[in-house]
């Protein structure tokens, strides 16, 4: 379907392109679907639907995705993913799913986000013959902004997080700190142009992005729990 509306677009993959593509989709296509009337609720999962004023269904879900419970509020539970992110509801949601009224379901993240985009890369590579680097993004808050922005759940072809350690400012003062969070930017910008409710824009292809090639995953982009300030 992607490769379908690139060429209804006039576009062709060339080498070095990035496909940011939506996390619902991958999810869709792998099937990450569950439905509420299957899952058997925990004691655990009972006294925190108590608390957050969720469906006790969906918090047992929350759970099962879940290492962690971080922090918790009504409306929402902050957990560490299994696979490693901070995330709200572990990116369960019911937003742009088709779901019966009798039989509702809820949408999970990928079972494994960044062997979904090594899976896609290898199969766009075979149908165009251009090696490209693929993002998965969703949507998330942050600690000490408003407002939800793209992050990047999966990453393949590139490094994801560049160090910049070493290298000079304008001044030639030498770079201490900085490491540059390249998936999360790339994925906040196609994002943007996804948008958030009923635009339809799933994919957007990147162009001129100059990465540096890597088979490292997302998990780079990963806060370590002992450095986490936040924890």
């Amino acid at each position: 379907m992607i490769l379908d509306s690139l060429h209804r677009s006039g576009y062709v993959l060339q080498q070095g392109d990035v496909l940011v593509i939506a996390q619902k989709i991958v999810s869709k296509s792998e099937n990450r679907y569950a439905y509420l009337k299957d899952v058997r609720v925990s004691q655990e999962a009972l006294d925190l639907a108590e608390k957050v004023d969720k469906d006790p269904r969906l918090v047992q879900l929350i759970l099962d995705e879940s290492v962690e419970v971080i922090r918790h509020r009504p409306g929402v539970v902050i957990v560490e993913h299994r696979l490693g992110y901070v995330h709200a509801n572990a990116g369960i949601d019911q937003s742009n799913i088709f779901s019966e009224l009798d039989s509702p379901r809820v949408l999970l993240l990928p079972t494994d986000a960044d062997q979904s985009a090594a899976r896609l890369r290898e199969e766009f590579f075979a149908s165009s013959g251009a090696e490209i680097s693929v993002i998965i993004n969703d949507s998330a808050g942050r600690a000490w902004r408003n407002g939800t922005l793209g992050f990047a759940i999966g990453t393949a072809g590139f490094e994801p997080v560049v160090d910049m350690v070493g290298e000079t400012d304008l001044f030639g003062r030498p770079l201490e700190t900085t490491s540059v969070a390249v998936g999360d930017e790339l994925a906040a910008a196609a994002s943007f142009l996804m948008g958030q409710a009923d635009e339809s824009v799933p994919v957007v292809l990147i162009r001129g992005a100059k990465l540096r090639k890597s088979e490292h995953g997302s998990g780079s982009l990963v806060r370590e729990k002992s450095q986490d300030l936040f924890r």
